[in-house]
């Protein structure tokens, strides 16, 4: 059974690099710990916690996004609506509010959603983004709930993994299978470092 340590990161987008370093590093205090690049490219990549990151490409020719509100449907294509930070306490939240709102960001209030209490606001590539904190009453980790008035069958069948509804593996990898290849990582292999 795969055991899953967390995100190791999540790929975003932005067209300036140093307005989004200036945010993430410098504004919400998420260490800058790996680039990569060449001109016209850049990946770069920002700590969250021990096991999970938020990476950066920079691509000058991408558009900023139109901003949209958290949780508001649209039509067309999209995958991608925001992503929310756990933070350990609301304390957290109202400092990250104070910073975020000092900076000139607009940032919502404190909501409570039962399971969390949340702040929202937007990057300067109007990516959403939350914050949340867990409160005491309920730790939907460790006893899940269902609270759809409405769930499919589907949904139903419980929080655990079903096991036969997709194929099993007949030919699983060997060995000799089992190569890795070379990606632009490697450079990471040296002694050499950029600016730090």
């Amino acid at each position: 059974m795969v055991k899953y340590m967390g995100i190791n990161h999540l790929a975003l987008v932005t067209s300036d690099m140093d307005s989004t370093i200036r945010f993430w590093r410098d504004l919400l205090h998420m260490k800058l710990v790996a680039g990569l690049g060449h001109p016209g490219y850049r990946h770069y990549f920002f700590s969250l916690t021990e096991h999970d990151m938020v990476a950066f490409f920079e691509w000058p020719d991408v558009e900023k996004l139109h901003e949209k509100d958290h949780g508001v449907p649209v039509k067309g294509p999209c995958g991608f609506d925001h992503v929310s930070f756990e933070v350990s306490a609301d304390d957290d939240l109202w400092e990250l509010k104070d910073r975020i709102e000092a900076a000139g960001f607009w940032v919502s209030e404190v909501l409570d959603h039962g399971f969390i209490h949340s702040i929202y606001t937007f990057d300067p590539n109007n990516i959403a983004i939350e914050f949340s904190a867990p409160t005491k009453r309920v730790d939907l980790r460790r006893k899940p709930r269902m609270m759809d008035r409405s769930p499919s069958e589907v949904t139903c069948e419980g929080p655990e993994p079903v096991e036969g509804v997709w194929p099993e593996v007949t030919s699983p990898a060997t060995a000799d299978d089992k190569v890795v290849y070379p990606g632009e990582g490697e450079v990471f292999d040296t002694d050499e470092n950029g600016c730090f």
